[in-house]
């Protein structure tokens, strides 16, 4: 007999220590959507961010998920919902279900096994070139830091990062924000300053140029990827992707979209909106193999979730069965 779920939605506040800017604007609260499905003596959660830049609304989110009233499998969602935030909070709300009714992990029901604490960069919000590196000297913990940049001004916010923290591994997203005629330059400086990585550059569907250039520093697309489809158009300007949950729509595809990207021969970052401890805690199964983790979202809030993950400064432990998985 097949097994039909109840299906719960409902909206989240959770307030950001500060605020949190990028190119595109600055926000202080992260609004989140909490899916729980529930069929016998076992309820699963999974957490979504929804994202306006994809035309996706928190009501809208919520409505999608609710809707869902005679869920089955993740097979049969994969099939019926399109990738986003509503497909991820539900996917993963069953990947919960299913390890907690089978008395095991969901990293075990991946294939993963065990899971073991990874390093994550820590999100240096979009500012003064002057700010960044007295954020960054604040963040000394922090081997590993990732640049919010704007177009205007991201040279200097490089080389003022790196002589303030002469000894961190940096990584970059410019979110969109420079141009075709930027790009030489600013590569220059990446290289200059020791960037590891440059996260999307250029917009979504007009990142042609980056076929052209010298990629002196290697290339993600973050916006321009979102599930494996994406992937044959990417290939000669991109050396990277970034998976996140919810642009991939859940783990279940992110993780087919993870090895494929391997097959294809890029590099792996694992990626986050600002979101609580069940946003990221499916996402550390992507982060066992994975070339850059950026799943700081918990640091960057006032207060998490309570279980939350385990962060020892940048190590992000796996989590506990009460959160997820």
């Amino acid at each position: 007999m097949p097994v039909f779920f109840k299906v719960e939605a409902r909206v989240e506040t959770w307030p950001i220590a500060g605020s949190f800017v990028i190119s595109r604007g600055a926000k202080r609260e992260a609004i989140v959507v909490l899916a729980e499905v529930s069929a016998g003596t076992s309820i699963g959660r999974g957490e979504c961010t929804p994202y306006a830049r994809y035309g996706e609304t928190v009501d809208g989110v919520r409505a999608a998920i609710a809707a869902e009233r005679e869920v089955r499998s993740r097979a049969e969602i994969m099939q019926r919902m399109p990738a986003g935030a509503a497909r991820n909070a539900l996917d993963c709300a069953l990947w919960d279900w299913e390890a907690k009714s089978a008395g095991t992990s969901a990293a075990v029901l991946a294939g993963v096994e065990v899971l073991h604490p990874v390093t994550t960069a820590y999100t240096l919000s979009l500012g003064a070139p002057e700010e960044m590196a007295a954020k960054a000297i604040a963040a000394r913990t922090m081997p590993l830091l990732k640049l919010k940049l704007g177009g205007a001004g991201d040279a200097e916010r490089m080389r003022h990062v790196r002589a303030a923290r002469p000894d961190a591994r940096l990584i970059v997203d410019a979110n969109e924000a420079w141009t075709p005629a930027d790009l030489p330059a600013l590569m220059a400086v990446a290289a200059e300053t020791g960037i590891e990585v440059i996260e999307q550059p250029l917009p979504a569907g007009v990142d042609a140029a980056l076929a052209d250039v010298k990629r002196e520093v290697p290339v993600c697309a973050d916006e321009s990827l979102h599930t494996r489809v994406d992937l044959a158009d990417l290939a000669r300007r991109y050396d990277a992707i970034n998976i996140k949950l919810d642009k991939a729509g859940g783990l279940t595809e992110a993780l087919a979209l993870s090895a494929a990207a391997r097959a294809a021969g890029l590099g792996i970052m694992v990626g986050c909106m600002v979101a609580t401890s069940l946003a990221m805690a499916p996402a550390l199964l992507l982060a066992q193999t994975a070339d850059w983790v950026d799943l700081d979202g918990p640091l960057l809030l006032a207060r998490d979730r309570h279980p939350g993950l385990c962060y020892d400064g940048a190590l992000v432990h796996p989590p506990v069965p009460e959160l997820w998985g």
